[in-house]
């Protein structure tokens, strides 16, 4: 019993993580029609600002706040410099945003080199939890990240702001005739994608080995869960996660990680061949 629980916390941990990555790649895609595949260096991003702070001196909890801002800030210059050049161009926007991943990828090695850093995360002491002794850390990641993607689900669907961006999915002509200002949308919403992905990386970081290859862990999963969930739809993206994150953790747990990969792998393909929009049937954010 006991081993039931700790794959389940595992892989709770996992998907709730995983969530937040997907839900900023679903954001940008949903409204923006673009397929980032720079996301999982604003994951690895993330990662290198508690890297960076805690290298100063500050503390896990002073990067832990600066991760999503820095990665905001980082998004908006990305969409200004690159994305809103390429609207509408669908393979130009993979082909621009791979560039970019690797473009970062490199500088992340030139400025840290190409080995692992290692992060010193709050909350070193366990707890018991259902009879099971648990990492304290990972049940605060659980808990931070419910809050954060619960927060995402009430600014798209209870607030004047999440109204706008879903006028935008449904119709952007119309929602320009109506006074919506669609270029600040995608500006936000981008950087909203980024700064999501930026958090899961510092919140990720204590746990992980901190290196330039850390971001490709995350990104896989995160378009799997999508395909698997439906792309663009929040739902489909908790769906998703929970699918691949939970299948990941079981075999990994009783076998090896490389039979984990196959299995999510083919788990995808059963998935999509019988439901080609995915879970949800491709329904966007709406």
């Amino acid at each position: 019993m006991e081993a039931v629980i700790t794959i389940g916390l595992d892989a709770a941990n996992f998907m709730l993580a995983l969530l937040l990555v997907t839900l900023g790649l679903v954001i940008i895609f949903g409204l923006m029609n673009v397929i980032n595949m720079a996301h999982g260096e604003f994951f690895l991003l993330g990662a290198y600002t508690v890297v960076v702070v805690e290298g100063q001196g500050g503390s896990f909890w002073l990067a832990f706040v600066l991760a999503p801002l820095v990665l905001a800030a980082v998004g908006l210059v990305v969409e200004e410099v690159v994305i809103r050049h390429v609207y509408h161009r669908f393979i130009d926007t993979i082909l621009a945003t791979w560039g970019l991943s690797l473009a970062i990828k490199q500088l992340v090695i030139v400025t840290f080199g190409p080995a692992s850093q290692q992060v010193v995360g709050p909350f070193p002491e366990p707890v018991e939890i259902l009879g099971v002794v648990y990492p304290s850390y990972r049940l605060f990641i659980m808990a931070v990240s419910v809050l954060v993607a619960l927060g995402t689900f009430l600014l798209f669907y209870r607030t004047r702001i999440g109204l706008a961006a879903r006028a935008v999915i449904a119709n952007r002509m119309m929602a320009s005739s109506l006074g919506i200002n669609t270029r600040r949308m995608d500006r936000a919403t981008f950087a909203l994608g980024a700064a999501l992905a930026g958090f899961a990386g510092a919140v990720m970081a204590p746990l992980m080995s901190v290196d330039p290859q850390m971001g490709v862990g995350f990104l896989v999963p995160a378009f799997l869960s999508i395909l698997v969930g439906g792309a663009g739809s929040l739902l489909g993206a908790l769906f998703g996660t929970t699918l691949i994150a939970g299948s990941d953790t079981v075999v990994s747990t009783y076998w090896t990680q490389v039979m984990a990969q196959i299995a999510v792998l083919s788990l995808a393909i059963v998935i999509i061949r019988l439901f080609p929009q995915g879970l949800t049937g491709g329904r966007r954010l709406r």
